[in-house]
């Protein structure tokens, strides 16, 4: 039997809940992630640099894929959100670290969040290959 079309990846976060997203929506070869800041969910904590907030939301993303049947290797956009624009280089770096050819598309942008630990959120859309 095949798998259903559209389905949900969860990581186990409190906010998945509280705010009724899923960590990812599969459908078909796409699978969208939400939004993705630097908190590790196995024990609540969130590091002070932007980033080891940057490489744990990657690990989290990886995760999800993962679980979806995709890897990094499978983005072809990223959404990053930081909240100081003196962030911005660093949280770069890591992504360009992350990151080989051919590289996805980004949109950086500097915001705020509801939560005043966040320095960087991380949203991404995978094609998965067959």
């Amino acid at each position: 039997m095949s798998s259903p079309k559209r389905w949900t990846v969860n990581s186990g976060s409190k906010f998945e809940e509280m705010a009724g997203y899923s960590r990812a929506v599969v459908d078909g070869e796409w699978v969208f992630v939400s939004g993705t800041a630097g908190y590790n969910f196995e024990d609540g904590s969130i590091s002070d640099d932007a980033a080891e907030q940057t490489r744990q939301s990657l690990r989290t993303i990886a995760q999800a894929l993962e679980k979806a049947g995709a890897t990094l290797a499978d983005i072809v956009r990223v959404r990053v959100f930081v909240a100081d624009r003196a962030d911005v280089m660093d949280v770069s770096r890591v992504l360009g670290q992350t990151f080989s050819d051919p590289r996805p598309t980004n949109t950086t942008i500097v915001c705020g969040f509801a939560e005043e630990a966040m320095k960087v959120e991380l949203e991404v859309t995978a094609l998965k290959r067959p």
